[in-house]
């Protein structure tokens, strides 16, 4: 239990040297794991400030993820996830709106290694993503897969998914 506190406080400490030029959007998600157990996520992001492969067609780019996640089962079930990533996100051009398809590879840390009936078999886990949205009025909503799994460095490595849908406000 005590690697969760020393993990938020290394990752604070990150996006301090990450984010120092510039403020960070925030991100509400909700949605269900891969055994319906709900999910709710709060994150901050921080663009790359970059764009590589601009063309009339649209332009890929990206951003710096932290979050923290809590995972609602039932008493034996619940868990929190703090986790950090990059994300390359293709923003397709547009007017007004502008979809996009992101991925992304990061870490995250588990309170606990159970997980609904899967034993993650360690708290370190990699995060792999998926997701599609949309860009509109410094805002975005969109849907995102998930997967976290601790790719064989320990076993078990039952491993888990999150579904979510979610919304990113721009300051």
């Amino acid at each position: 239990m005590m690697k969760l506190p020393s993990l938020a406080a290394l990752a604070v400490l990150s996006l301090g040297f990450v984010g120092g030029a510039q403020a960070a959007d925030i991100t509400f998600a909700v949605g269900q794991s891969s055994e319906s157990t709900m999910v709710y996520r709060l994150g901050a992001q921080f663009d790359f400030d970059r764009s590589w492969w601009q063309s009339s067609v649209g332009r890929l780019t990206g951003y710096w993820d932290a979050g923290y996640t809590y995972w609602d089962g039932d008493e034996s079930s619940s868990n929190h996830s703090l986790s950090f990533a990059p994300v390359f996100v293709y923003e397709f051009a547009g007017e007004t709106v502008k979809p996009y398809i992101e991925g992304g590879i990061g870490v995250a840390l588990f309170a606990d290694t159970d997980m609904e009936e899967h034993d993650l078999g360690s708290s370190f886990q990699f995060e792999d993503r998926l997701g599609v949205g949309l860009r509109f009025a410094g805002q975005e909503v969109g849907l995102r897969a998930i997967h976290y799994s601790n790719a064989g460095l320990q076993t078990p490595n039952d491993g888990v998914e999150a579904y979510t849908l979610h919304y990113r406000l721009s300051f």
